[in-house]
């Protein structure tokens, strides 16, 4: 077993023990950053990471679901031993937690991605680099080594098998597949917002720029001058559309064909650890262990797809009945050390945590998404010690109430 925490996590760590500028010193839970990256970005670039899918009932459930349950705890349990490390194929983590995919970060903040890898690698957690980046997987591996790959599988299987070797060969020994987008979910909060795919440059988004010098300066304009026109860069084995082009709407359909056989092609294709990302249903849980699956993240895609769909840790433990004793992590509605150990408690082996690190970088950068990640490493510590463990192993359904909710 490897540690993931190296000399220059090392760096990291120390690093973040310095005085924190005023404007993160105020922020002190995850959703604080929400309300800051609000008032910085533009209305369109906000309103792309907030919203989710039509009536955003997945959405708001998937925060609700955490209420469902109560803690039990023990008293009088010598806490003075405990760690939140956590081992995961074959490596240690520092904390039980880590970074969601997600796209287009780097129009939130300067590079985005390299961001959100660094600052994850420095403390000692996983980032999973979205396929719908800006830039470069290559750029991205160099940066912060160790960081995992999420693909959208392009449509047909020689594209998906360059994209698998493209990833192989940067060094990624991670490889996630998100397998809930057969077609492109109705994001209407985006239209309402101002954001298009292609993005269309208009008077909001020009309004918004100009009332929001720091990002305007420090994102947008400093992208253009460094690098150009942002393209997603992760799509294919090949760059892939700018962001601005008409082609980009093509270049993500065609996707409503791929099934299982697909999954057993990668993984005869695939030497790393494969993961299966969006699963809710017990039986594809089954099915991803049966095509060689290493693990699956139980996932909503953050509200973000089928509206409706059931909360992932509602859907949980039924999932990890039917893992079979496969590495079963989970993302979508996490903002708290107490939601974390509530899906740790549930079967939850790991759990990701994306739009709060968005905020994040948004607001301070890698200083920004550090803050972040020590402010839910000290609830989970703190929780740790009220619920009278000191091993992360210890979390479980015995600690745990049910709560009589209206809703059930």
């Amino acid at each position: 077993m490897t540690s993931i925490l190296t000399s220059a996590a090392l760096a990291g760590t120390a690093a973040a023990t310095r005085p924190l500028p005023r404007s993160l010193a105020r922020l002190l839970s995850l959703d604080d950053f929400e309300a800051a990256a609000r008032r910085r970005l533009p209305r369109p670039i906000f309103g792309y990471i907030a919203g989710a899918a039509e009536d955003n009932q997945s959405l708001h459930s998937n925060r609700q679901a955490f209420a469902r349950y109560a803690f039990a705890p023990r008293v009088l349990v010598d806490v003075s031993r405990r760690t939140q490390q956590t081992e995961l194929f074959g490596r240690r983590y520092e904390s039980p937690f880590g970074i969601a995919p997600m796209g287009i970060s780097a129009l939130s903040a300067y590079r985005g991605d390299i961001v959100l890898a660094r600052a994850a690698r420095a403390q000692g957690i996983p980032a999973i680099l979205s396929g719908t980046s800006l830039i470069p997987l290559e750029d991205v591996i160099r940066e912060a080594p160790g960081t995992w790959f999420q693909a959208y599988l392009p449509g047909d299987p020689q594209r998906i098998d360059a994209l698998i070797e493209r990833a192989r060969r940067a060094g990624y020994e991670t490889l996630v597949l998100t397998v809930d987008i057969p077609v492109s979910a109705n994001r209407e909060n985006n239209v309402r917002t101002g954001f298009s795919t292609p993005l269309k440059p208009g008077l909001r988004l020009a309004w918004d720029g100009i009332t929001r010098p720091r990002w305007l300066a420090g994102t947008f304009l400093r992208t253009l001058l460094a690098h150009g026109m942002p393209h997603f860069e992760n799509s294919f084995a090949t760059r892939g559309a700018p962001i601005v082009s008409a082609s980009v709407l093509r270049d993500f359909t065609a996707r409503d064909h791929l099934n299982w056989e697909h999954v057993a092609r990668i993984r005869r294709q695939w030497p790393g650890t494969l993961i299966i990302k969006g699963i809710l249903h017990p039986q594809d849980a089954a099915l991803a262990r049966r095509h060689g699956a290493d693990g699956i993240i139980v996932s909503n895609h953050g509200g973000r797809q089928l509206d409706g769909a059931v909360s992932p840790l509602r859907a949980l433990p039924g999932v990890v009945a039917a893992a079979g004793g496969m590495t079963v992590m989970m993302d979508s509605g996490i903002r708290r050390g107490s939601d974390v150990l509530k899906a740790l408690a549930l079967g939850a082996r790991y759990v990701f945590v994306g739009r709060p690190f968005n905020y994040a970088a948004a607001v301070g950068a890698e200083a920004g998404v550090s803050h972040a990640i020590g402010l839910l490493r000290a609830e989970v510590d703190r929780n740790m010690a009220m619920l009278g463990i000191n091993d992360l192993r210890e979390m479980n359904a015995d600690l745990l109430a049910r709560e009589a909710l209206p809703a059930d």
